[in-house]
């Protein structure tokens, strides 16, 4: 990918200051030349240990300009973002924890794996002052790439802990369970298994603090903004297969589907972004000043992916619809990047997690009406 004529730049809150909007364009030049490195995954690693320490945190007042820096990435390459992302994701996490820089050494590259499998369990179990983990853990994306990850793992029947672990300790293996990673998506970030024999792992957080911590929520909110990016490179195109002939009224109306569907989820990514930022850093003790009227942390969060995630998808019609197979067919760049995001957007449930932002809104409304 050569280094584009202008700076990519992709803002899920427009209102921020020229300055900060330019600092976010620079990561956006970063991608593509990580993008166009001979080994793209090992070039993004670099960057993402590099960024890493010096990006802001979800809900630190900064949270807009974090998530406009992965949706910019996500605009340029999704192999980059979906290497970035995670690495950033296990910093905020440790840092809400109070683990920074205790669990790893300077120039760790992280991954975050917290999926479960149907007959797979992964458990912890304190022996002495160590924690010791066994068993086999599925979905665990660049494990033979990244040198340390974040991974759950059940301390009982019913709850399940946080471990930091060391990927390149002796116990730690890929898995035979699973079959070959054979994506069109995404080709160069394998997702396999790995088995895990007595591997000692260092707590974060207490039992079932992952899903508690008031960040969790934020978390998966960044991961929309890539999808956002991504998106918004998908339109430009369109936008450009447009501006090259006289537009009629189907051109008209597919720019107008992309307006409704990207503004909806920009205006959903900025509300989230907001509603971090007024929430209570609980780890630090610092009081709640959340404005009157403000939803569960939760529920605005699975909102905002939900939003984008059917965006995307509308996105994704809209420019096959707009464009036919021409640049599908004839445009590596155009193709991969359809091809990735059909993919990273699967990790939304579909229906499933649309139905769980159902119960929460009923939840949250109780006896009354939700709207």
């Amino acid at each position: 990918m050569s280094k584009p004529a202008i700076a990519p730049l992709v803002l899920v809150d427009r209102r921020v200051d020229p300055d900060v909007a330019r600092t976010i364009a620079c990561t956006g030049y970063e991608a593509g030349r990580a993008a166009s490195s001979p080994d793209t995954v090992g070039e993004a690693l670099r960057v993402a240990s590099e960024w890493g320490p010096n990006l802001p945190r979800p809900g630190g007042g900064r949270t807009a300009a974090l998530w406009s820096v992965l949706a910019t990435v996500g605009s340029v390459d999704l192999t980059v973002a979906r290497v970035v992302e995670p690495h950033v994701d296990a910093l905020a996490i440790l840092a809400e924890a109070g683990l920074d820089s205790a669990v790893a050494p300077a120039g760790a590259t992280w991954g975050v794996y917290a999926a479960e499998g149907p007959g797979l369990r992964l458990t912890a179990a304190h022996m002495g002052s160590r924690w010791i983990l066994d068993g086999p853990k599925p979905w665990c994306s660049l494990a033979n790439r990244v040198t340390h990850a974040l991974v759950t793992a059940w301390v009982d029947d019913t709850t399940r802990g946080l471990f930091a672990v060391d990927l390149r300790a002796s116990g730690v293996r890929p898995s035979a369970r699973e079959g070959e990673w054979v994506s069109h998506g995404l080709p160069d970030v394998t997702s396999g298994g790995l088995e895990l024999t007595r591997v000692r792992a260092v707590p974060v957080g207490g039992p079932g603090w992952y899903l508690e911590r008031p960040g969790f929520a934020w978390g998966g909110v960044g991961v929309a903004a890539v999808w956002f990016g991504a998106a918004v490179a998908l339109a430009r195109r369109v936008g450009r297969h447009v501006a090259d002939r006289p537009a009629d009224q189907v051109a008209q109306l597919h720019i107008g589907q992309l307006d409704l569907a990207l503004s909806t989820a920009r205006q959903a990514v900025a509300a989230a972004a907001a509603v971090a930022d007024r929430t209570a850093d609980r780890t630090s003790g610092r009081a709640a000043d959340a404005a009157p009227g403000d939803e569960a942390p939760g529920l605005v969060a699975a909102r905002a992916r939900s939003i984008v995630a059917e965006s995307v998808e509308t996105v994704l019609r809209v420019a096959d619809h707009a464009m036919g197979p021409g640049p599908l067919a004839t445009e590596a760049e155009h193709a991969q990047r359809v091809s990735d995001l059909r993919l990273y957007v699967r990790q939304h449930h579909a229906e499933r997690d649309v139905a769980n932002l159902g119960q929460q809104v009923l939840a949250a409304a109780g006896s009354g009406s939700p709207w």
